[in-house]
């Protein structure tokens, strides 16, 4: 099976058994919106910067500029689970669009049992969800642009506990409120967490943030 994505917010899937041209797709996934809260950004938020397939092969995970959504290849009249990424930022559409980072390409990940969820933000921050069914588990952490501060390491690469990552990752509380950070500041999109990745059989992310590169595990 073959999926790929567009800037309609779509997603296909191609049977490649059944043809090895992609100008025919087996199924289609998209969202539709209500057309009375349509605006001039509806269609570029809508764009899908990201998807991953997870290791069940019926899930695909899928990221556009303001939320994930998980879909069941099975079912195609919707996603099965949505998860809101920064909606603090939406007032200030406008704003990201002048600056163009309405336009940044945020990547996405699942972990290998499928329990949960990940992507990034602005200000180095990223969001991990819970997608079993009844989970309510959402998380703020952020990156830390020093990954050795307060570490006495030089090490580029730092592998810590998650509960342990004084200096690296810190649990961020309140930031999605009013579009600010940890520290009360507004989003800083100058800094932004565009690439994820989490290992396929253990509970490890890796993160790149700017030039540094930031590797820790739960």
């Amino acid at each position: 099976m073959l999926a790929y994505s567009s800037s309609k917010g779509s997603i296909r899937l191609i049977d490649m058994r059944q043809s090895a041209l992609c100008d025919t797709h087996s199924k289609l996934f998209e969202e539709q919106d209500d057309p009375g809260t349509r605006s001039f950004f509806t269609e570029i938020i809508a764009s899908i910067s990201d998807i991953k397939f997870a290791n069940d092969g019926r899930h695909i995970l899928s990221r556009d500029y303001m939320t994930l959504k998980l879909w069941d290849i099975n079912m195609d009249s919707g996603p099965v689970a949505t998860f809101q990424v920064h909606e603090h930022l939406r007032p200030k559409l406008c704003d990201l669009y002048e600056n163009d980072s309405i336009f940044d390409k945020f990547e996405c990940c699942l972990s290998g049992d499928g329990l949960r969820v990940a992507t990034g933000s602005y200000s180095n921050l990223f969001r991990v969800f819970g997608c079993s069914e009844g989970s309510a588990e959402a998380t703020t952490l952020e990156a830390s642009k020093n990954p050795t501060r307060g570490q006495g390491q030089t090490s580029s690469r730092p592998c810590r506990s998650l509960g342990s990552l004084s200096g690296v990752v810190r649990r961020v509380k309140g930031a999605d409120n009013l579009g600010v950070d940890a520290n009360g500041n507004t989003s800083d999109f100058t800094t932004k967490l565009l690439h994820l990745a989490w290992h396929p059989t253990e509970n490890s992310i890796a993160c790149a943030a700017s030039n540094s590169l930031y590797m820790y595990y739960a």
